[in-house]
C-alpha cells in the first residue's frame, strides 16, 4: 500500500481496496483511477491490495478507517466476508463507492459495474450461434464468492437452458487466473475426448485453456470465449485477433467513472445509487 494518510493543505485522502492485482483486468482499473485522478490534484488517493484474501481485505479497509479517509471505493474480494466492514464504513458516515463486486445489502453510496448476467446471457446466445445449438462445453469459472462468476455463469445457464444439444460437460473453478485455468483445462482435455468450446469467465482464463488445448494438438478443434476486453497486447481484444479468441464480451473496469462519482460525492453534490456500465461483443471481422 502507499501513502501514509491525509496530508495537508486541504486535501481529500481516498482510500481503494482492491481485490487482488493478479488479473490484468484489475491492474488496468487501478492505472484509470490513478490518470483519472491526474486531473484533480487536490485529492490524494492510497492504494491496498487484498491479494484474493477476505481477511486482508477487511483489515485494509480497517487501516483506511483508522487513516480516517474522506471517501472509499472498495471492488470486494467476496461479496458475503466483506458485507459488515463497508457496511461499518458506510453508517460511520463515510461515503463508499463499490465498484465491480457487489456486496449484499446495499449500505453503500453507489454501485458502478456492467451487469454481468446480461453479459452471462449474450456470451451464452453467442455460444448457441458458433455451435449451431449442439455440442459439449467447458464453462471455466472465477471466484465462487464473487458477484461477477455468479451472475456471469447464471446468464449463461439461463441462454443454455433454451438450446438442449450443448452439453456443459465440465465446470472448473480457475479462481480467474491464467495459470489456474491451463490446469483445468488440462484435467478437462483429460477427461473428454469431445469438447466443442471454452466459455471462460474473463479472458485470462480463456486464453490460459487455449494454451492448455494447444499443448495438446486440440487448439483447432475447439472454440474460446471470454470476458473482459481489454486493449492492449496482453488484452482480451488481441486474443480475438489472434485467432485465440472467438469472442470476448467488454467488461469496463469502472475506474474513470468510480473517479468521477468520487469528485461528486466530495463535492456535496448528488449520485446515482447505481451505475450500469455498457458492455460489447468483440469478434474478428470476417476474412474476405
Amino acid at each position: 500500500m502507499a501513502g501514509c494518510g491525509r496530508e495537508q493543505g486541504g486535501r481529500k485522502l481516498i482510500g481503494f481496496s482492491q481485490a487482488n492485482l493478479g488479473e490484468p483486468w484489475r491492474v488496468a482499473m487501478n492505472a484509470e483511477i490513478a490518470e483519472a485522478a491526474k486531473a484533480h490534484p487536490d485529492l490524494e488517493i492510497v492504494y491496498a491490495d487484498a491479494q484474493q484474501d477476505n481477511a486482508r481485505q477487511v483489515a485494509d479497509v480497517e487501516n483506511f478507517l483508522r487513516q480516517k479517509v474522506d471517501l472509499l471505493i472498495i471492488s470486494p474480494n467476496e461479496a458475503k466476508p466483506l458485507t459488515p466492514i463497508v457496511k461499518r464504513a458506510f453508517e460511520s458516515g463515510v461515503p463508499v463507492i463499490v465498484l465491480d463486486r457487489e456486496i449484499e445489502g446495499d449500505s453503500y453510496t453507489t454501485f458502478i459495474g456492467a451487469d454481468n448476467r446480461a453479459i452471462g446471457r449474450a456470451a451464452g446466445d453467442f455460444v448457441a450461434e458458433a455451435l449451431g445449438g449442439k455440442g459439449n462445453v467447458v464453462e471455466i469459472r472465477g471466484l465462487p464468492g464473487s458477484t461477477p462468476a455468479r451472475d456471469r455463469s447464471d446468464g449463461f445457464r439461463e441462454a443454455m437452458a433454451a438450446h438442449p444439444g450443448i452439453r456443459i460437460v465440465h465446470d472448473p473453478v480457475a479462481n480467474w487466473l491464467r495459470e489456474e485455468a491451463m490446469t483445468q483445462m488440462e484435467a478437462a482435455l483429460s477427461a473428454h475426448e469431445s469438447i466443442d468450446l471454452v466459455y471462460a469467465h474473463n479472458d485470462p482464463m480463456a486464453v490460459g485453456a487455449w494454451l492448455a488445448a494447444r499443448a495438446k494438438g486440440r487448439d483447432s478443434t475447439i472454440r474460446f470465449v471470454g470476458i473482459d476486453g481489454l486493449p492492449g497486447l496482453d488484452g482480451g481484444r488481441q486474443a480475438v485477433a489472434d485467432g485465440k479468441l472467438a469472442a470476448t464480451f467488454v467488461y469496463p473496469t469502472g475506474g474513470r467513472e468510480a473517479l468521477q462519482i468520487a469528485v461528486k460525492i466530495l463535492a456535496g453534490d448528488s449520485v446515482p445509487h447505481r451505475v450500469t456500465l455498457p458492455t460489447e461483443k468483440i469478434t474478428r471481422p470476417a476474412v474476405p
